[in-house]
């Protein structure tokens, strides 16, 4: 699923490639992606696109006083191009393309009767089990996921940090995932977090000590901060594979520990799953099956 560091690297990418831009077609192939009716889709054309950014983990492309708000859920993700086919797509129930958006294309200088550019991007989606959503709205907060967002993660002090945790009793993993509590941290980004602090993903957050609060503040900073600058500037079509590249844990179960050398373990739930290593953050104990919900004796 694509966090805050891909999704601000995404933004960053249509500031410095659609911005100036006119939208001159949207193709719908998906109708189930759209989740707005008014504005129509159709609003959007001759509008130029005038900034993009990101509010957790949505993509926000901004036409003047309409926003193009898209969610990529855990299988979506935006692909920029250059040479976008003019014919329209065809809805296909096995095409991963859900919408693409034509951009007024620079001019080249070349014969006047040369074909059009068709700039602009595409949002796919792999798999059967669709989330990827767009909607068209005149303020970003007339999304409700966006309306209910808590505070951003990059936008937190160590105090609002401690405050959001007091009287928390929930899994430390669970919350730092929880949108409405902490916005724009995933599943990889706090395995990576956790793994950085040295904490267990079933820390209780109200019993964590002085100690473990500043660890987990440096921790989340310091990696969302590393993966942003390691992901802003990349093109689109690399943002997967640098995600991959910097992670330590997640997504490596069986790999040994970068900092520790032992096996990078795993819980798994009905659809994910986490990784951690046990040395570091839960004092050489493996954590049982998710369903089990305690460490082994």
């Amino acid at each position: 699923m694509p966090e805050l560091p891909e999704v601000e690297a995404l933004a960053h990418h249509l500031r410095e490639h659609a911005v100036g831009r006119a939208v001159t077609r949207i193709d719908v192939v998906s109708l189930s992606v759209l989740k707005t009716v008014t504005p129509a889709y159709t609003d959007l054309r001759g509008r130029e696109v005038t900034g993009a950014g990101r509010h957790g983990k949505h993509l926000d492309l901004e036409c003047g006083d309409l926003h193009l708000i898209v969610h990529l859920a855990r299988a979506g993700w935006l692909r920029w191009s250059d040479d976008l086919p003019a014919k329209p797509p065809r809805p296909s129930g096995k095409n991963p393309l859900a919408l693409r958006t034509h951009l007024s294309a620079d001019e080249s200088g070349g014969e006047s009767n040369a074909a059009p550019r068709h700039v602009g991007f595409d949002l796919t989606e792999a798999g059967t089990k669709k989330g990827l959503a767009a909607w068209i709205v005149a303020d970003p907060a007339d999304v409700p996921s966006i309306a209910a967002l808590g505070p951003d993660a990059l936008g937190l002090d160590r105090d609002r940090l401690e405050s959001l945790l007091t009287g928390e009793t929930r899994r430390i993993k669970t919350v730092l995932t929880d949108q409405k509590t902490i916005a724009g941290i995933g599943n990889a980004y706090s395995d990576e977090i956790l793994h950085t602090a040295r904490l267990s993903p079933y820390a209780t957050p109200a019993r964590l000590t002085s100690e473990d609060l500043d660890a987990l503040f440096d921790a989340l900073h310091g990696v969302l901060t590393a993966a942003v600058t390691r992901s802003v500037g990349q093109d689109a079509a690399r943002l997967k594979g640098e995600k991959r590249s910097g992670l330590r844990v997640h997504g490596r179960t069986g790999l040994p520990c970068p900092v520790c050398g032992d096996t990078v373990r795993e819980v798994s739930f009905a659809d994910k799953a986490f990784q951690y290593c046990a040395t570091c953050q839960t004092g050489g104990k493996p954590l049982a099956d998710r369903r089990l919900s305690r460490l082994v004796k």
